[in-house]
């Protein structure tokens, strides 16, 4: 299917011409001899242009004027203006607008051809974005956080009320592995923000100094390395929605100028000198209770004062057990499409096995579990070798005789996840002494402090 191009020309010679060269260019043409006729052909069910070119004056209006109405409606089209005798304020105008690009008449076919061709790539690309987009808002519908429960119908009710309103920040709370993410992406793309982006981050995954800069941006020179200005995620999630995960391990330093970025819509890059203002609406998450870490001093209260606004409360799936079904049949479809398997049969002790388990990973772990056993499976039937025994909680550790850690193992626990349970392991028994955890584990400190900022595992 070829791309459209749209001529708003009175001039019949001259649009004529552009007519007859960009058909032979492979271009579906649409011409319009006037505003009137442009009007109806960019009617909601009228053509989809990827470009138009238009004319600055025509006799019965303005090329600018319907750059300014359509504009909106049109979004995915680029436009091009044409004019004969143009001044500087009708291009500054034409660019505010959101033209493409402004061009004097008579312009070269070879030039015309340059500012043609790079509207369409920058008109596909919007397509392909706005395409994507509305897969993910289709992806992350309300009905995306599965659950037959009532505490399931409950949270997608809260979610569906907060959709609805105007959101300067949300606190998501719950435990690990209950789906505090996806809570965040099925608001975001069903509130008002839908069309802007949404930029994740987890503030336990990278250390103070570097979250900084990626949350800030910084400029050249700013320190060893800065060799270009960096926009950070505050800038990039302009117009959308900034979701901080973790957000109990963020700094206090951090805090203080997290803060400030979310009451007064104001940053400052990291060597910056000036102040930038952004849109933006933030969503934070945590596993902790964040009213403990400020009794302990650990966090900020005026700023869980500004973060929880609205607080939505995700509840552990052991509390919700009639969800396991409908969460289990969705992951076994959704891997066996991956797959090429087709587990169908799922047997009754199956079921009774994993509603016994009380699931401390939550949904993150049962949807492991079912990735493991659908990719293992021979045939139709699920297979329960995978599943965790429902009288023991396999990975947990139980230190026995001082310096004795036992885990049992059965494939659910990946060597990353049983390593920073040893981490834990070994803080706890040292009070969170890095240097006689090291000790203990017969490593270097510096070595200890690499696999602790690997696991993103909190020592002293």
């Amino acid at each position: 299917m070829h791309d459209t191009i749209l001529i708003i020309e009175d001039e019949a010679v001259l649009r004529s011409e552009l007519a007859r060269h960009y058909r032979r260019a492979g271009w579906d043409v649409v011409e319009a001899p006037s505003a009137e006729r442009a009007s109806e052909l960019l009617q909601p069910d009228g053509v989809q242009p990827a470009v138009i070119i238009c004319d600055l004056s025509l006799p019965d209006g303005e090329g600018l004027d319907l750059l300014e109405r359509f504009r909106g409606q049109r979004p995915d089209a680029e436009w091009i203006i044409l004019t004969g005798y143009g001044t500087v304020p009708d291009s500054v105008r034409a660019l505010r607008l959101g033209a493409f690009d402004f061009v004097e008449k008579p312009c070269p076919t070879e030039r015309l051809d340059l500012v043609v061709n790079g509207a369409a790539r920058s008109a596909r690309a919007h397509r392909r974005l706005r395409a994507q987009a509305e897969g993910l808002h289709e992806r992350y519908a309300i009905s995306a956080f599965v659950g037959e429960s009532r505490q399931a119908e409950e949270v997608r009710g809260t979610i569906a009320r907060l959709a609805s309103v105007h959101l300067s920040s949300l606190l998501i709370g719950g435990e690990t592995g209950v789906g505090k993410g996806l809570v965040a992406r099925v608001l975001h793309y069903n509130g008002e923000r839908r069309d802007g982006p949404l930029v994740e981050v987890n503030c336990a995954a990278l250390p103070a100094e570097l979250l900084e800069s990626e949350l800030y941006g910084h400029e050249a020179g700013a320190f060893t390395g800065a060799k270009q200005r960096h926009r950070g995620l505050f800038e990039q999630a302009h117009g959308g929605t900034l979701f901080l995960d973790e957000i109990s391990e963020l700094d206090g330093r951090l805090q203080a100028k997290l803060l400030r970025a979310v009451e007064d819509g104001r940053i400052r890059r990291v060597g910056g000198e000036k102040e930038i203002d952004v849109d933006v609406q933030v969503f934070a998450a945590s596993n902790r209770d964040l009213r403990q870490r400020v009794k302990e001093g650990e966090f900020r209260e005026d700023l869980l004062q500004r973060l929880s606004v609205f607080v939505v409360e995700v509840p552990p799936l052991r509390e919700r057990p009639d969800d396991i079904e409908p969460l289990v049949t969705q992951f076994i479809a959704e891997f066996n499409a991956r797959s090429g398997k087709h587990v169908q049969v799922v047997s009754p002790d199956a079921w009774d096995r994993m509603r016994r388990y009380d699931w401390p990973g939550n949904v993150r772990e049962l949807r492991n579990v079912v990735e493991r056993s659908v990719l293992l499976a021979d045939g139709a039937a699920f297979p329960e070798t995978w599943l965790p025994s429902p009288e023991r909680r396999s990975g947990s550790a139980q230190p026995e005789d001082g310096d004795v850690v036992r885990y049992v193992l059965d494939g659910r626990e990946t060597l990353d996840e049983l390593e920073a349970r040893v981490l834990r392991a070994a803080l706890e028994q040292t009070g969170g002494n890095v240097a006689a955890a090291a000790r203990l584990l017969g490593v270097t400190r510096q070595t200890l402090r690499y696999r602790l900022e690997k696991h993103a595992v909190a020592g002293s």
